[in-house]
């Protein structure tokens, strides 16, 4: 089943890619590697749930949040490849999660995204991953996911 498909039977439709906020480029392509920059968890313009991971954002709301940032690049990565099944396997995500003093659980958060990915690509979903804490983030968000994809 395609990428494509697998959204369809998830129930999920794949966001307008962001456009960059700065002076940057949301995706760009090298090769075969495709690469986002930092994507926020915002769903229909309002970021989700501000501020830091085991303080004033549950674990739960944190891993909903990676979704929703992971779709967000996830939709920069197929704009810049040419297409959602354009993308053959994703490569490496890179999780900032602003933590609380105490919060260790990063890679729980960090889950949110992962799993997702492994549910539109299937095998070709896993990837490498960093899972980091941060002390703050660029608008007060609780997390932020870059993604490196390899396109056809």
């Amino acid at each position: 089943m395609s990428a494509q498909e697998n959204l369809k039977k998830l129930g999920i439709t794949l966001p307008v890619a962001p456009a960059p906020v700065g002076s940057y480029v949301p995706g760009i392509r090298t090769g075969h590697l495709v690469m986002t920059s930092g994507q926020l968890p915002f769903a229909e313009g309002t970021l989700m749930h501000p501020g830091h991971v085991g303080g004033e954002v549950s674990l739960e709301q944190a891993r909903e949040c990676a979704k929703t940032a992971a779709l967000n690049a996830l939709a920069i990565a197929a704009q810049t490849a040419g297409g959602l099944d354009k993308i053959k396997r994703v490569v490496r995500v890179a999780m900032f999660v602003s933590s609380a003093p105490g919060f260790h659980d990063q890679p729980k958060v960090a889950n949110g995204a992962s799993d997702l990915l492994v549910e539109i690509f299937g095998e070709a979903g896993r990837h490498v991953r960093a899972a980091v804490g941060v002390n703050e983030l660029p608008l007060n968000s609780c997390v932020e996911i870059e993604l490196t994809v390899e396109a056809a």
